[in-house]
């Protein structure tokens, strides 16, 4: 495997790229012309290429923005192979790029897969780089800690361990995501990567070989870096991943899956207090504490309070529900008024600001004696400080709210979007800036978009898929259906799927807007099948991880997956493992979510009607994205149903089916069954 730097492509002897500042805009897109051309670089390096209009055209106006130090906001159809339109001009412009993607699977894409497949054909003497947060990477200094921690309970944690130390060995990056199989809930990777609460910095024995130092060294001296938001808006905050550092210093800054951007920013510019925080902390002052002053305090003591006031924070969380004996099933977001201020709630903030301010006076016993300590107070100062905070009210601006999951609690203060924060970065040093992504709105200024992210002066572009939906995509909405908030309707649901799977021979998403729902129809699918005696197979998430429900659809496509949020977006089945997509209601924004309240709110006082500019355009967005699970490439067939009448029926249904790609819509269900019934026999007559 690659390492998180490479130096890619040898220059060709009549090329020579300028320098940015020295590029007119007319030039670079010539480069870029040349480039996508028919018997141009890409196309000689791609025997399979075929040059397309909307990727000319999106590449055309990242060039112009390069060359003016421009803000542009594309939106670009499944298909328009929007990937290389951004990195082409970037290698072409000869300027300093930061490419951020929303997860660290399309990191790991585009560094192992996209820039070397580029920088060869563009032949661009271009050194790349991987950047990913702290906890991507191994910590030396805490896997010689984590062979004696209390956390290695189990046999598996033991094994895990021992092959992460043989890895350790021979690793040039100290990437984990290098482990094929490790799992990323493992209770091992917290022991052996470090944080920004637990990291020593210089001082720590190990910082020469810091794999994480390293990283962010090669990052400063490369032309290219592949960074994800999450790294990019803790950074803003915390200043602890090198972007800082980094973005003065590039002259184009590319945010693909933009779409994403907001989120990630509301998760990490606030403030958190968490259970699994407590625990971590209790968990590493038990460990060095036995392990380099044993004796010199009750550390044992200390982490009994900790784990008890852990405890007893996610049970004033979860509130009612832990109380009726509720399994809390994926992340639930309680509104704070829910919680807050209920003497239980108090008490609970209470004893995690005691158990802290006595474990600041235990290591202030200690703190002189190793730099491990040393951080370990500041880590209870810390503590202390945010069960301040979370017991006053919050400030105006912002939002409060609680995340709760099956293993813990989070107490969370943000801004209700990343308008100011992103309204700082793009008025310090002048560069270009790109956000793309294939749903950033449902109109021609993509508002959804640009106004919580301070792109007003934005230039927009947006262009279409090359795909013929008309010809090999159908959407069929049925009319008489039972409403969604009627008791029927999860098992209509799957009773439509169940005929629809079975006129195709499986190779059904159901995509679900809630958990209850994914549940409900997860079993009416699998109770239907057996009772008529179909060998359809009922892939259900929350039963595997994700990739492997994946990986067992694509292999035995006899199957329909039954999906909630995690499948909507980010999942690429091309070919005809699948071509029927069923959504079972129009995706509005939960009305109790605390986000959602608090921006309705806002959108109220400022006289503008939250339905028309939030709820639609929030449904609108979610629906493209679900809807586009189904085409993937040009010679994909495929049926979209929407289970909801009020698609079909009410005023706003024409808003949601225009945001839709122009499918050719079908009246009803017996023409729905004829087109997957001939797309299976077009399939085993190309068999």
């Amino acid at each position: 495997m690659n390492g998180p730097e490479q130096v890619l492509g040898e220059p060709a002897e009549d090329l020579a790229i300028p320098e940015v500042d020295d590029l007119s805009p007319s030039e670079l897109e010539q480069w870029v012309a040349a480039a996508f051309a028919p018997g141009g670089p890409i196309s000689q390096a791609d025997p399979g290429y075929s040059p397309r209009e909307q990727q000319l055209q999106m590449s055309q106006a990242v060039a112009r923005a390069i060359a003016r130090r421009e803000t542009l906001v594309v939106e670009a159809g499944t298909g328009v192979g929007k990937t290389f339109a951004y990195l082409v001009p970037a290698l072409l412009s000869g300027g300093r790029a930061l490419i951020s993607t929303a997860t660290k699977n399309l990191q790991d894409q585009l560094f192992m897969r996209d820039l070397p497949r580029l920088c060869k054909a563009l032949q661009t003497p271009v050194r790349i780089a991987l950047l990913k947060g702290r906890g991507s990477y191994l910590c030396t200094h805490r896997m010689q800690h984590a062979r004696h921690s209390e956390e290695l309970t189990d046999r598996r944690a033991v094994l895990a361990l021992a092959r992460i130390e043989r890895w350790a060995l021979q690793t040039q990056s100290g990437d984990l995501a290098e482990l094929d199989g490790l799992d990323e809930r493992s209770s091992v990777i917290p022991l052996v990567t470090s944080s920004r609460d637990n990291c020593l910095g210089s001082d720590c024995p190990e910082y020469r070989a810091c794999h994480v130092v390293k990283a962010r060294r090669e990052a400063m001296e490369a032309d290219v870096v592949v960074v994800n938001h999450h790294l990019f808006f803790a950074d803003m905050t915390l200043r602890d991943s090198g972007v800082a550092e980094l973005l003065p210093s590039v002259d184009l800054a590319v945010f693909d899956e933009a779409h994403q951007l907001a989120e990630a920013g509301v998760q990490f510019l606030g403030t958190q207090l968490g259970s699994a925080q407590l625990l971590d902390f209790g968990r590493d002052v038990l460990g060095l504490g036995l392990a380099q002053a044993r004796g010199l305090q009750d550390w044992q003591g200390l982490q009994a309070r900790l784990e008890k006031a852990a405890r007893e924070l996610r049970l004033v969380s979860a509130g009612p529900l832990a109380s009726a004996g509720r399994e809390v099933r994926g992340m639930i977001k309680l509104a704070w008024k829910e919680r807050a201020g209920t003497p239980a709630f108090a008490a609970a903030l209470d004893e995690v600001a005691e158990v802290a301010e006595l474990a600041v006076d235990l290591l202030g016993t200690v703190a002189e004696t190793s730099p491990d300590f040393v951080r370990l107070h500041e880590r209870a100062q810390q503590l202390l400080k945010l069960a301040q905070v979370f017991a006053q009210e919050p400030e105006p601006a912002d939002v409060r709210w609680i995340d709760l999951s099956p293993h813990q609690a989070r107490l969370i203060e943000s801004p209700l979007d990343i308008r100011e924060a992103m309204q700082e970065q793009l008025g310090a040093a002048p560069k270009a800036w790109v956000f793309t992504s294939a749903t950033l709105g449902d109109d021609e200024r993509l508002t959804w978009f640009t106004e919580p992210a301070g792109l007003d002066d934005a230039r927009i572009l947006r262009v279409g898929s090359p795909f013929n939906y008309a010809e090999n995509a159908r959407l069929y909405i049925p009319r008489n259906f039972p409403k969604p908030n009627e008791a029927a309707h999860p098992q209509e649901v799957a009773a439509l799927a169940a005929r629809c799977a079975r006129a195709l021979g499986g190779r059904t998403f159901v995509l679900t807007t809630t958990l209850r729902a994914l549940q409900t129809i997860g079993d009416s699918l699998r109770w239907d099948f057996e009772q008529a005696g179909d060998d359809i197979m009922v892939l259900q998430q929350g039963v595997a991880p994700k990739r492997m429900l994946l990986q067992q659809f694509m292999e035995h496509p006899r199957a329909v997956l039954v999906g909630s949020a995690s499948f909507w977006e980010g999942i690429d089945v091309p070919g005809d493992s699948l071509q029927c997509v069923l959504i079972d209601k129009l995706p509005f924004p939960p009305p109790n979510d605390p986000l959602v309240e608090a921006r309705v709110q806002r959108l109220e006082a400022a006289g503008r009607n939250a339905f028309a500019h939030y709820f639609i355009a929030e449904a609108a967005i979610a629906l493209k994205q679900g809807g586009g699970r189904l085409i993937r490439t040009e010679q994909d067939r495929g049926l979209l149903v929407v289970c909801d009448p009020r698609m079909a029926v009410m005023n706003y249904g024409r808003r949601l089916r225009e945001a839709l790609p122009p499918m050719t819509r079908l009246a009803e269900e017996a023409e729905a069954l004829d087109w997957l019934q001939l797309l299976a026999e077009m399939r085993e007559e190309a068999q």
